[in-house]
């Protein structure tokens, strides 16, 4: 699974591969490429007449120019050809002067000109894959420079938030790290703090761009971009669901400033904790009460609201992304220190994936229904671990709700009880049958070979006695499964 942490590769500048002397390439036509700041993302080579299909954009697109039968370009078939080069996004095209064409064609050239497609000569000695080379190179130390720059500032950030004044601190380091202005709004989009500067009418877009992750819509976005002029905008919603938000306006816009602002986010959200409201500190209270085996009826007045989704979830469980968690589901109150880490989430929160994470969710339920949410969002977790979806939510109702939990729990370890001692057996089969006895998939989703799956599976037939091609047996299995863990 990607690291979520991580920010995006950056893309190469087309200026730094024809600075290099190795690859001696040569600029023909096109907008100058150190001037308009034209990025490689990666590098396709293509013989086809129209390329449009399997263009990503950003590409480096190299050709030999196979598919010219007419250099002239007389019939605008190059015309055509660099238009639809330009329509899929292809950054630049690379023309190899050998072995077809001896030189690029004049007519190309033009058609580039015309387009604004930067056109690029890749002269005899150089081969494609030797373009290629470079260009992944290039992206390479791009990527650790921009790792090293996230890493550092993300230490910044930790160390601004651990000082006296941690608030402002954390703005400030964060304004100087993205080179710009920062900002903290509270609920009604007030500036409570803000470090570095930008144009007034930037400071004006980015209040009301923060308006859109303030509002208190369940479906309202935890983050927002926009651009004023050469201005970059960004509105992060901070955690909690109290209404608190960051603003970051910047001249420039780097792959990992993302991954940097997202620090900030989460260290702003626990900061930002203090101001939590009497209703949200009942809840808190009312959290630690319910771990610590108070009845659900005693806390109910605390927590205020009427339902809540019980949420079950594993992942890299560091502080930051513990936390990060909580901020994507709207909710403060986490328990952390468990494995899996525990959620109550409001019942009105849309709960969807969160990157780096799987999560079971309960049906909602009333507080007095929380500890069989509880379970319900456990049997969801390991749903969701054996099929390898990020996310399964438990519905009410469900054939499974007609049996008392106590009875089902009883039947499924009697059922499983052949297989109790042996994980490995139990893993196999719940997978199996998640992925509907395909021996293939469940020998990818584990990571071993479907002839040891069919070795497992008979073993597993063999010690419960039963046939597994009954569809009756795999509905009872599969019932007892979703109970128990071992």
């Amino acid at each position: 699974m990607a690291d979520p942490t991580a920010p995006p590769t950056p893309p190469v500048p087309l200026a730094a591969l024809l600075a290099r002397e190795d690859l001696g390439l040569r600029q023909l036509a096109g907008p100058d490429a150190r001037a308009a700041g034209t990025a490689v993302q990666w590098v396709h080579t293509s013989e086809m007449a129209d390329p449009y299909p399997y263009l990503l954009g950003g590409e480096l697109l190299l050709t030999a120019g196979v598919h010219i039968t007419d250099p002239t370009g007389a019939e605008g078939s190059l015309d055509a050809y660099v238009a639809r080069i330009v329509a899929a996004g292809g950054a630049a095209l690379g023309f190899g002067v050998a072995p077809v064409h001896d030189t690029v064609p004049g007519a190309l050239a033009a058609a580039c000109d015309h387009y604004g497609l930067p056109l690029v000569e890749v002269p005899r000695r150089t081969t494609f894959s030797g373009v290629a080379r470079a260009v992944w190179r290039l992206m390479a130390e791009a990527r650790h420079a921009e790792l090293r720059r996230v890493t550092e500032a993300q230490q910044g950030l930790a160390t601004a938030a651990a000082r006296t004044d941690p608030v402002p601190a954390v703005l400030r380091q964060l304004a100087s790290r993205l080179g710009g202005l920062t900002v903290l709004y509270g609920p009604d989009g007030t500036e409570l703090q803000s470090a570095g500067r930008t144009e007034e009418a930037a400071r004006g877009a980015l209040r009301e761009l923060t308006g859109v992750v303030r509002r208190a819509a369940p479906a309202a976005p935890a983050s927002a971009s926009d651009t004023v002029g050469a201005t970059h905008l960004a509105a992060y919603a901070l955690g909690g669901g109290r209404g608190f938000a960051l603003g970051v306006a910047t001249d420039r816009r780097e792959p990992g400033d993302h991954t940097i602002a997202g620090a900030a986010v989460v260290l702003l959200s626990l900061l930002t904790g203090e101001h939590q409201s009497t209703s949200e500190a009942a809840r808190s209270t009312a959290l630690v009460r319910l771990l610590l085996g108070a009845p659900a009826r005693a806390v109910g007045a605390l927590l205020g609201t009427d339902t809540w989704t019980v949420v079950h979830a594993h992942g890299d469980r560091t502080p930051l992304s513990t936390s990060a968690l909580a901020a994507a589901l709207g909710t403060a109150l986490v328990d952390p220190d468990e494995d899996p880490v525990r959620l109550l989430v409001p019942a009105d929160r849309e709960i969807t994936p969160v990157e780096g994470w799987t999560l079971g969710a309960s049906a909602p339920v009333p507080v007095a229904g929380l500890a069989a949410a509880d379970a319900q969002a456990a049997r969801a977790l390991r749903r969701a671990e054996a099929t390898r979806v990020p996310l399964i939510r438990q519905h009410a109702n469900g054939v499974a709700d007609l049996i008392a939990p106590e009875e089902a729990d009883a039947h499924a370890r009697v059922l499983l009880s052949p297989l109790s001692d042996n994980e490995t057996l139990l893993s196999t089969l719940r997978t199996w049958l998640s992925l509907h006895g395909s021996w293939d998939r469940t020998a990818v989703a584990l990571g071993i070979h479907r002839n040891t799956v069919r070795q497992r599976i008979t073993r597993c037939t063999t010690l419960l006695g039963a046939d597994l091609n009954d569809p009756d047996i795999r509905m009872e299995l599969w019932f007892a499964l979703t109970r128990t863990t071992t």
